[in-house]
């Protein structure tokens, strides 16, 4: 306790200091122009709007309540002031405008173009967000699992047909379920810290695919304001906080797939254009899924959000959400069985797999803009979740007679807290941002299970049945300066203190002492440090680099006696944004990154196990191009080269980290008449065991999507794996024993991918 509070005790010193230091800095502060940009159509505050103040050509950008400041414009009274948000409108405010009304409307366009896109010094972390704003507008999402897939580099493989939380591939990680890639929606995490399947389980089904609007997302351990799992990068989902119009879709097609997805205003005209707005979203889902036995998958959502301006300078978000979802599975399998005939490539060797799994979150925020022109920020989140997961991974290999299947089951109450505050100041020519910020996260379990089951419900032996408690607080101090157009940079500096405690219910668990509460505790420090360098209006160059961590499982941590609770990451990236021309934008970065050896707990075994460090090094190429008008081609391509550091050469692989992936496509998009996309994902061969001795396989997919569209409808079609091309989706090595057989082996197991699946689907959009 001691160590913890001399790291206090630092950390709050620094805030002191910066305090001070930029509170002297801002008597400097000239006079300045203030102003707040809004969404013409629902009038709603617009964040992240490039905004320009001519002829000096300083830039900015706006923050959650839309507003911007610039110093003064060194007496100069003629001045112009131009806005830029892909898809918007450009708009130019000139200095009388400007002092008639500060409050500045954008209006939205139909279609996006890439000479939207501008390369800018404003922020040092950014270089990521402009291509996240271009796919989303251009591509869309059609379904859950392309949430996902829109981040470049981010794999991801199903291997329970929907139901299960997908595992994840990033950056040379297999994060499991979400062990190294932070995911939140509105700031509200989606990854379980202590899941009873894996360490970070991170479900985000619960979102309705149309309710997004946007996807911030960025790669490394770079940025301060994120913590728990953000090593190999985080992802932010974001809801639309408004609707122009209502909509009614269902589509539906082969292997008696359906879907039906709803979303209605509440409000009239005269309330919206008092900055209010509030829909609600529901989704029906509905499939029998490619597989031999029937999945019978079902999944309900229910959506609503209200945002709205609750005083001259606040805004108010709330939004509640709830799931229900459950299925039968087809679970992997292994090799042989299909080599030898026993099953078909889409069969099962224990068909009574499947899940239950329920969540329903309430969210609220409001943003105040205080008289100092800092931006304040309160968040309170609450879910409520329930999983309950049946899969056999070895079939008979510790039981001959019942087999090896188990059940995974847990009720959770999650609650946290976040609030952060930002303030701008100027000294001479040097633009500061300090931003400091505080979170809270509690998360607490009742009876979390792991059995060995027979047809689910039959319990044979207990392995794990105990209550969890895993409190989390952080804080943090960011501090980012832009001393000139071309030069700015970023220092920051996180602090986390968990909290582990596990109360035992099973005499018989192996791993612990008998009946009884285990406790453990341990903090991290983790600095950042980033530089930008603005070349021209055309060229940026960055350096990133930081450190961050994920947390271990609390029946890990327990067993160890508090032993790497909560192992580091280190690492750096190097890269460049150039958009040569208009029409085409390239993004390229060289990264490494060093994991601490950690002890996982195995939720699928019950048992803890001991991995080494590792290093990864690699690539990251993007490229966006629109060769003509309403033609927009796309390509993702990354490399990573990953090795545990302590082995010998040759037993040094990482299992099931992704080598080479790829994802790209081109999409044709008007606003009336026909509209096409065809994409591609490819992954290629990577080791499944440390020695590569066994091959997880690769694969290259093609999909596609064709509509039809007019002001009040549109009619399409898609299809996934155009070619039915056999494929495995999840792999693993895993030792197995068929029922017939007399000895293990140990070979891979897999997830066959779908199969060609063309869907039908018709929206109607109305007021």
């Amino acid at each position: 306790m001691e160590s913890n509070n001399k790291y206090l005790h630092r950390i709050l010193h620094c805030i002191v200091l910066l305090n001070l230091f930029f509170s002297i800095f801002s008597f400097a502060q000239n006079k300045s122009i203030i102003g707040s940009v809004i969404n013409d159509s629902g009038a709603l505050p617009l964040e992240g709007v490039f905004v320009t103040l001519m002829p000096e050509n300083k830039t900015t950008i706006t923050d959650e309540n839309g507003n911007f400041i610039f110093n003064s414009p060194n007496g100069n009274l003629s001045f112009t002031i131009e806005l830029y948000s892909i898809g918007f409108e450009k708009k130019i405010i000139t200095n009388e405008e400007y002092f008639s009304n500060k409050v500045i409307r954008m209006r939205p366009v139909k279609i996006t173009e890439l000479k939207e896109v501008i390369i800018s010094s404003s922020g040092v972390s950014n270089q990521y967000k402009q291509i996240s704003k271009l796919d989303i507008k251009m591509r869309g999402v059609n379904n859950s699992q392309e949430i996902l897939r829109l981040v470049p580099g981010l794999f991801i493989g199903q291997h329970q047909g929907g139901g299960k939380a997908e595992q994840i591939f990033l950056r040379g990680f297999d994060c499991d379920h979400g062990t190294d890639v932070s995911l939140n929606v509105d700031g509200m995490p989606i990854n379980m810290v202590s899941h009873g399947h894996g360490q970070g389980y991170a479900d985000a089904h619960f979102i309705i695919p149309e309710t997004i609007e946007t996807v911030d997302f960025k790669k490394g351990a770079y940025y301060a304001e994120k913590g728990n799992f953000d090593t190999a990068g985080f992802v932010d989902f974001k809801t639309a906080n408004s609707f122009s119009q209502n909509l009614l879709k269902v589509e539906g097609g082969m292997f008696n797939s359906k879907r039906i997805v709803g979303i209605f205003n509440l409000l009239n005209q005269k309330q919206i254009a008092k900055q209010q707005s509030w829909y609600v979203a529901s989704e029906y889902n509905y499939s029998d899924g490619y597989f031999d036995n029937p999945q019978n998958f079902y999944r309900f959502n229910f959506f609503t959000k209200y945002k709205g301006r609750v005083s001259k300078n606040s805004y108010l978000q709330l939004s509640a959400s709830t799931l229900q979802s459950k299925w039968n599975a087809s679970e992997q399998i292994p090799e042989r069985a299909v080599d030898e005939g026993l099953i078909s490539f889409y069969g099962a060797i224990d068909p009574t797999e499947g899940g239950f799994t329920s969540r329903s979150n309430f969210n609220s925020q409001l943003v105040t803009t205080l008289k100092d022109g800092g931006l304040l920020k309160n968040q309170v989140y609450y879910s409520n979740y329930e999983f309950d997961l049946h899969t056999n991974f070895t079939f008979f290999l510790n039981d001959p007679i019942n087999g090896d299947q188990i059940r995974q089951k847990e009720n959770r109450n999650l609650m946290g807290h976040t609030t952060s505050y930002t303030k701008t100041t100027f000294f001479k020519k040097a633009k500061l941002t300090s931003e400091f910020g505080m979170n809270t996260r509690l998360d607490l379990t009742n009876n979390s299970q792991l059995s060995n089951t027979v047809d689910r419900t039959v319990i044979i032996t207990p392995y794990k049945l105990g209550n969890i408690t895993e409190f989390n607080t952080g804080l943090y101090v960011s501090e980012s300066i832009k001393f000139n157009e071309k030069w700015s940079a970023n220092l920051g500096l996180r602090f986390d203190q968990f909290y582990n405690q596990y109360f035992n219910k099973l005499e018989s668990d192996v791993t612990l002492n008998g009946v009884g509460r285990y406790k453990a505790h341990a903090h991290i420090v983790s600095p950042k440090l980033s530089l930008n360098y603005q070349a021209n209006s055309k060229t940026q160059f960055y350096f990133a680099s930081g450190r961050g961590f994920h947390s271990n499982d609390t029946r890990a941590v327990v067993v160890t006696n508090g032993k790497e609770i909560l192992p580091p990451a280190i690492g750096f990236d190097i890269g460049t944004v150039y958009k040569p021309t208009t029409n085409l934008l390239l993004h390229c970065a060289t990264w490494m990154m060093d994991l601490k050896q950690e002890f996982v707990y195995s939720g699928d075994g019950g048992n803890v196990e001991i991995t080494g460090a590792t290093r990864r090094i690699g690539v990251d190429l993007s490229l966006r191009y629109e060769p003509i008008k309403n033609w927009f081609v796309d390509f993702d391509g990354n490399y990573a080269h990953g090795r545990y550091k302590d082995e010998p050469k040759g037993q040094d692989r990482i299992p099931l980290a992704p080598v080479i992936s790829s994802t790209g496509g081109i999409t044709y998009k008007k606003v009336k008449g026909f509209n096409g996309s065809l994409r591609y994902r490819y992954l290629s061969n990577r080791p499944a065991v440390e020695d590569y001795s066994l091959t997880a396989q690769g694969y290259f997919v093609t999909d596609g999507i064709l509509s039809y569209t007019q002001a009040q409808y549109e009619v399409g079609l898609k299809v996934n794996n155009i070619f039915n091309t056999k494929w495995k989706e999840t792999q693993f090595a895993t030792e197995t024993r068929l029922q017939n057989e007399t000895a293990p082996v140990t070979q891979i197991c897999f997830t066959p991918g779908t199969k060609f699946q063309a869907l039908l689907y018709f929206a109607y959009y109305f007021k």
